[in-house]
């Protein structure tokens, strides 16, 4: 069967070329969130032709299952993408041995190569104890309102022994991710001239015993360390960022009448979300009852999670890697948000692995090399099948 599979894929590569193509050419930026009913119409237009019946659009995710029984192994992926540098990158481009263009990467290229691992699945006839369910989901790039949040409330992950996401972790398995609380925080004070300033009251100076609040809290925070595997050393510890973004103020002769300043918490899957929210929001309120208005406003809440790679489905996953590349597999926890959280929280074990480089990702030269392409697609169906088979 092994070797069916292989072969089945790799006879896919140009068709998987082309959606990966069709894909990078809608403009599915996020923010705003453009171009989501084409992205879906595409997609269910694709399935349709490659045969796929059972197949449903929620909202603005698209659903397809393939196999008969209940138990299922989930491959899912975003089709959203982050704003572009040039219109140009909307326009896909192979050179050499890479596919360049915005979302080749992160992750539309995962996107093909997950619908033609189950196309290799169910011609081969390996899916004999279970089904795979391919979701299709925009908004990861705004933590999931319209996409896995969304579905999460419809019952995500029903029947689920296990979920694949094709995030562009280059040669490693994420199989955690920090959680994240973002704030914006806006003290308020009373405009006024430089030269009467004593009419006025600065924001500004509102702000700074905040911020030094926080950074005690900063020090604090920064001293815990993850037993998940992440590289360099540094890496390994919890975050609390301040500053990422600040404003204050109209003119240099003005007394600022507003300040505000970004809060970036990264959580590690050992610490507690809701004890540590909780020890953020404490050190705004006893600055609220010092006296100081502040407005909080939060930007991105994600939870933090992590799975052992040593369970039945990582292992599987493991040895497709293995079988595929030649090298054994390397389990990391993703530095940033991740919707294996979704899987997860839900004590399905879930993990990221793409065709796909982090280092490109987001960035004005965005590609994909062509061979991860197939690579992963036959990963995604070597797993699937040691799963269902």
């Amino acid at each position: 069967m092994t070797a069916v599979l292989l072969e089945s894929v790799s006879a896919h590569r140009e068709a998987m070329i082309d959606f990966t193509r069709e894909l990078v050419a809608i403009p599915t930026e996020n923010p705003p969130g453009n171009a989501y009913r084409e992205a879906a119409q595409l997609i269910c237009r694709r399935l349709s032709e490659l045969g796929f019946r059972d197949t449903r659009v929620e909202g603005d995710c698209v659903l397809s299952f393939v196999g008969k029984d209940e138990q299922t192994l989930y491959f899912s992926g975003h089709y959203d993408v982050v704003p572009v540098q040039s219109p140009a990158q909307f326009d896909p481009q192979i050179k050499g041995a890479n596919l360049f263009g915005r979302g080749s990467s992160d992750m539309k290229s995962g996107l093909a190569a997950m619908t033609y691992a189950t196309v290799a699945l169910r011609d081969a006839g390996a899916l004999r104890n279970g089904r795979v369910g391919l979701v299709f989901v925009p908004d990861e790039e705004t933590a999931g309102p319209r996409g896995s949040r969304y579905l999460v409330e419809r019952g995500l992950g029903a029947h689920g022994i296990a979920m694949l996401t094709p995030e562009p972790a280059g040669s490693v398995v994420w199989n955690a991710n920090r959680g994240a609380i973002t704030l914006k925080l806006t003290v308020k004070g009373k405009t006024a001239h430089v030269g009467r300033q004593h009419e006025g009251v600065n924001a500004f100076e509102r702000m700074l015993p905040v911020a030094n609040a926080l950074l005690e809290l900063k020090r604090e925070v920064e001293t815990r360390t993850t037993r998940f595997s992440i590289q360099p050393e540094a890496a390994r510890r919890s975050i609390l960022m301040l500053g990422g973004q600040a404003h204050s103020g109209v003119n240099f002769n003005v007394v600022p009448e507003v300040c505000s300043f970004t809060v970036d918490r990264r959580i590690n899957p050992e610490e507690n979300f809701a004890e540590e929210k909780h020890r953020l929001l404490a050190v705004i309120d006893r600055a609220r009852a010092g006296g100081t208005q502040i407005d909080v406003e939060v930007l991105q809440e994600g939870a933090s999670c992590g799975v052992d790679e040593n369970s039945e489905p990582g292992q599987a996953l493991a040895r497709a890697i293995e079988i595929v590349t030649g090298k054994p597999a390397q389990f990391e926890m993703c530095p940033g948000l991740l919707e294996i959280r979704f899987y997860a929280e839900r004590g399905i074990p879930a993990f990221a692995y793409g065709p796909g480089l982090l280092s490109v990702s987001h960035g004005p030269n965005e590609f994909v090399p062509l061979k991860r392409i197939v690579e992963c697609a036959q990963i995604y169906a070597l797993t699937a099948a040691a799963l269902l088979g």
